[in-house]
């Protein structure tokens, strides 16, 4: 989801007072046909006009982001996200359908769009290409997180058990759960460990951030749906709904 210090939420109230503001200058100068007082009275009456402005304000400019978003994927192309120097890609190379996730194991609408994502994993993984892109953005422990990921790779048919484990943890995914659900999931821990430090998955956090910027995400998790956009929480009905587009 995107950041709560994210410049829309300035842009928008900024947008709102600045309209309020207007509208009393006109007023005052007698290019509206009532007078500021009533103007102020009135807005005092229905503080609510305030909120839906900024509400409106915030909703136009996700949806800027979210065009901006949905023109840098184009540009990119979808290849350009089943790269598997930094996704871990499953489900045939052919399939019609495909999911790309940009996620951080401490995002909490990550872990709230885990249910619909796994659901439609165990019961599509046979015909949609899934592409899982590591995307530390909630700080140390995130990034920790994202290296034990990626080393997990280096074991065969252990990353999805980890990815699953952690993204639906209710605790923190810190230095002490990456070793729990490791070790739950069959996971040589010694070697993840030395794994971690390895150049690749440093490289491989690298190019998602990089591959991030280019494709407009300013925050997690960003899904990519048959090529369609969609950064925030995934549900069910949206990811049918994407599925069907």
């Amino acid at each position: 989801m995107r950041p709560e210090w994210k410049s829309a939420v300035v842009g928008g109230l900024g947008g709102a007072l600045l309209a309020i503001v207007v509208v009393f200058a006109a007023a005052r100068i007698g290019l509206l046909p009532i007078s500021g007082d009533a103007i102020n009275a009135y807005l005092m009456a229905h503080p609510n006009i305030v909120a839906a402005m900024e509400e409106k304000a915030l909703d136009q400019e996700d949806a800027a982001d979210d065009a901006a978003s949905q023109r840098a994927v184009d540009k990119l192309g979808l290849k350009a996200f089943f790269d598997p120097r930094l996704a871990y890609i499953t489900g045939p190379p052919d399939a019609k359908r495909t999911i790309v996730e940009f996620f951080d194991y401490n995002c909490p609408h990550c872990r709230h769009s885990l249910p619909a994502l796994k659901k439609f994993y165990e019961a599509h993984k046979n015909d949609t290409r899934f592409a899982f892109i590591e995307y530390p953005f909630e700080g140390p422990n995130s990034t920790l997180a994202a290296r034990a990921a990626l080393a997990a790779r280096k074991q065969p048919d252990k990353y999805l058990a980890f990815y699953f484990a952690i993204m639906g943890s209710e605790y923190v995914a810190s230095a002490d759960l990456i070793k729990e659900e490791a070790e739950k999931a069959g996971i040589d821990y010694a070697k993840l460990q030395h794994d971690m430090d390895a150049p690749d998955v440093a490289a491989a956090i690298a190019r998602a951030h990089s591959l991030g910027d280019a494709a407009n995400i300013s925050g997690t998790p960003m899904f990519i749906v048959n090529g369609k956009v969609h950064e925030g929480d995934l549900d069910d009905a949206t990811l049918k709904q994407m599925i069907r587009s």
